[in-house]
């Protein structure tokens, strides 16, 4: 494993009980930097954190990503214990259920909508003063091929990743003078519990676009959201990283 540089770093990383949101915080941990774990599960939270515990300064905080006061009050737990905040990685996201968009309901797309892309909004917007004051940070989305592409089956998925990627495009333009850098990745398929909530054949889909002919691996986006989450990463911002298995070509 490389070593990225982030000690003295202090980084929320938002659905991080589980998944990739776990391995992203395991390796900010590894990195030297402190992290607040976010998730709406506290036990699968408590879980996490002691699993966590060994690499580093972590603590967890029970956090509803579609609720501004929760939000509010995972970031008032963290500048409690940090004293600052330095790294926001919103994560948190769901696949929702495959089927045609005529045969969604109205539920299920607002649901995903609303934790997929109004979450990282409310997020961003409740933490980004706190970057701006000092003069530092970095903003990691973790968006989605889906985004680019539109999996059929997947449109409020696809659409609400589509969305990351415009939000990470207008925050990054907004930001670009500031010391506050904002980028996204768009992975194609990455091996974890999420697949519990999509069928088959959606899988087997996925997995046939992939030349490399393997799903990415939980540690694969946790490494390239190290190096955005470093002052390494100074001069890309707005920015799209896709982490595809060479699915994505533009």
């Amino acid at each position: 494993m490389n070593q990225i540089q982030l000690s003295g770093r202090k980084a929320i990383v938002t659905g991080g009980a589980r998944g990739i949101g776990l391995a992203i915080a395991e390796r900010l941990l590894q990195s030297g930097a402190s992290v607040c774990l976010w998730d709406v599960d506290a036990a699968a939270l408590d879980t996490a954190c002691a699993q966590l515990a060994p690499h580093g300064e972590i603590i967890g905080a029970k956090v509803d990503v579609t609720s501004a006061d929760s939000i509010e009050a995972g970031v008032q737990k963290a500048l409690g214990v940090f004293g600052k905040l330095d790294i926001l990685v919103n994560n948190a996201g769901i696949a929702g259920q495959n089927a045609k968009v005529w045969e969604l309901s109205p539920e299920d797309w607002r649901r995903v909508v609303d934790i997929n892309l109004t979450g990282p909004f409310l997020c961003c917007r409740a933490v980004i003063p706190h970057l701006l004051a000092n003069g530092y940070g970095r903003i990691v989305n973790i968006a989605s091929i889906a985004g680019k592409e539109g999996n059929p089956n997947a449109s409020h998925y696809s659409s609400s990743k589509s969305g990351v990627i415009a939000l990470t495009k207008s925050l990054g333009k907004e930001l670009a003078t500031s010391g506050v850098i904002v980028n996204c990745i768009t992975p194609a398929v990455i091996e974890t519990d999420i697949f519990a909530q999509m069928s088959q054949a959606h899988i087997d889909y996925m997995l046939s676009k992939i030349p490399m002919a393997r799903f990415g691996q939980k540690h694969e986006a946790a490494a390239l959201t190290a190096w955005l989450c470093s002052e390494d990463c100074s001069f890309s911002t707005g920015a799209v990283f896709d982490l595809s298995g060479g699915r994505a070509t533009y």
